[in-house]
């Protein structure tokens, strides 16, 4: 006898707080004010387009949206209708775009118009026209009234302006797939994190539980959350969106970060809570310093600062939490983690250096090669199981089941455990760069850098650079005869890769160090660079 479906669809959270206070602030962007009541209604008529369109329980649909109140409506759409939403990058290039749409099998994509600088749809109108499993491409226009840019796809007010406001969501198992998050690796191409609706509501959970101890839900007054990281990543989705609408908050959108204003919406909007990855911490304190911008008011009402994405410099964070009168907290966690697995927790205090301890009904541990726990105080592989986990790579068993060896899932990421359970993060997944946050690893780059006619060979390596943490750069030998200049070899790559990842150094080599196994010796070129000025 079978069992049917459990209605844990996270897109509950969002019905749950419209029947309870349908006029309650729900999305801030601009001068815009979505209630919980209207963001519900909205995203019900995408979910009755996505049905007309013959889209439901299982499908994949793509989502290429900037920070604009059109993300959470359609990204709740499509896990009304029983879909998995995939959210992309906005900084993709056509070939990337077409890439995550094959490979998600995406039978549908929704794309805000774009602006001249970044224009999103034709950008996505390229790599659909590629894709023959992608049926639909949905365009959303700032101006709701507006005509498509492209003729022949319909806008996101003609595909609902006839639809019903309601919707009765699709029941879906805890373990059918929620979101799928992107992710790359050494291996070359980005593969498909699967979340499971059980996987997000867990992790989005835990997260609220960790700030409670700093929240005062008795002063009548409902708590906002800024977000500046984008929406298309782990950390905007679930730390920040997801969470924020589970426990009924007000989410402030800004598409850009930019120093003054995120100084002038923390103030404008009153806000409480924060997430920013160590360069926009830099950034704001390096502004208030050289404009003596006034931040009484942003001591007044924040309450949690979040940093993640990479190691927070510890003179960086004693400063922000002397000027601004709040203590910043780390965590660590992946795509493939929902993204939190360990934190800061307030109860403890913080261990410079360190990302926290397991965030709650989540083991993490550190492996030596034989998947045998090392002692605490060792280096080894920080392995994480949990209901946070994902269900497995997308089409990928042979991944997965490397990932999962022994029940644990293995982060490729070095890490060092004390005796009171704090992990530090000491090394990270083979040749992966950090540039300002994002994982770029430069097997991807190099596999199309070497497509260029006049390259012979290649290397992409991660740089020390003061302001992100890591710059790419990429070492080259030409093929006999070729000619290739500094400016034409970066301006090609700009075509081939988002703004986030093309190389902005290059140097021409003869040769490549080779190692005894006959791969480049990456590690010699690192040396070189460690104290060396880029030109």
């Amino acid at each position: 006898m079978g069992t049917s479906p459990t209605t844990l669809n996270l897109a509950s959270m969002l019905a749950h707080h419209a029947s309870l206070a349908p006029d309650k602030i729900a999305i801030v962007w601009d001068t815009v004010r979505l209630s919980y009541g209207e963001v519900d209604r909205l995203s019900s008529r995408v979910a009755n387009a996505l049905v007309n369109m013959g889209i439901g329980r299982g499908d994949k649909v793509a989502l290429v949206c900037p920070n604009l109140p059109f993300f959470p409506v359609v990204y709740y759409g499509i896990m009304k209708a029983g879909a998995a939403v995939v959210p992309l990058n906005v900084l993709f290039t056509p070939r990337e775009v077409a890439y995550h749409l094959t490979d998600s099998e995406a039978k549908a994509v929704f794309v805000f118009e774009g602006t001249p600088e970044l224009p999103l749809a034709n950008t996505v109108k390229e790599a659909f026209d590629q894709v023959d499993t992608c049926r639909h491409l949905v365009v959303m226009t700032k101006d709701l009234m507006a005509q498509s840019p492209l003729d022949e796809h319909p806008t996101l007010t003609q595909i609902t302006f006839d639809r019903p406001e309601t919707f009765e969501i699709v029941p879906t198992d805890p373990d059918d797939t929620c979101a799928i998050l992107y992710t790359s690796g050494t291996t070359g191409q980005p593969k498909g994190a699967e979340l499971t609706h059980f996987n997000l509501y867990s992790n989005v959970v835990t997260t609220l539980l960790i700030h409670l101890p700093v929240l005062d839900f008795t002063d009548g007054e409902q708590k906002t959350c800024l977000i500046t990281l984008p929406l298309f990543h782990t950390t905007g989705q679930t730390v920040q969106m997801n969470t924020q609408i589970y426990a009924g908050h007000r989410v402030v959108l800004l598409p850009r970060f930019d120093a003054r204003t995120t100084l002038d919406t923390m103030v404008a909007e009153r806000v409480n809570f924060w997430v920013g990855v160590p360069t926009m911490y830099w950034a704001l304190l390096k502004y208030v310093e050289e404009n003596g911008y006034d931040i009484g008011k942003i001591r007044d009402t924040m309450k949690v600062c979040t940093s993640g994405g990479a190691p927070m410099p510890v003179e960086v964070m004693k400063a922000f939490g002397e000027v601004f009168g709040v203590r910043v907290m780390e965590g660590y966690g992946l795509s493939e983690t929902s993204p939190l697995a360990t934190f800061n927790h307030f109860e403890r205090p913080s261990k410079p250096g360190t990302v926290g301890q397991p965030i709650m009904g989540v083991d993490v541990r550190c492996f030596d090669d034989n998947d045998n726990e090392v002692p605490r105080g060792t280096r080894g592989e920080v392995v994480i199981r949990g209901p946070n986990v994902m269900k497995g790579y997308y089409k990928r068993p042979e991944a997965t089941a490397e990932a999962f060896r022994n029940g644990w899932f293995h982060t490729g990421d070095i890490g060092i455990m004390d005796d009171e359970g704090y992990l530090a993060i000491v090394d990270r997944k083979k040749d992966m760069i950090l540039r300002g946050g994002y994982n770029i690893y430069p097997r991807e780059l190099e596999e199309v850098i070497m497509t260029h006619p006049a390259v012979s060979l290649c290397a992409v390596i991660g740089v020390p650079d003061e302001r992100l943490g890591e710059e790419v750069k990429a070492y080259l030998v030409l093929k006999e005869g070729a000619q290739l200049s500094d400016a034409a070899f970066i301006d090609w790559c700009r075509e081939q890769f988002a703004a986030n990842k093309y190389p902005r150094y290059v140097e021409f080599r003869d040769s490549l160090p080779i190692g005894g196994t006959g791969k480049i010796f990456k590690r010699a070129l690192k040396e070189e660079n460690r104290d060396r000025p880029q030109a």
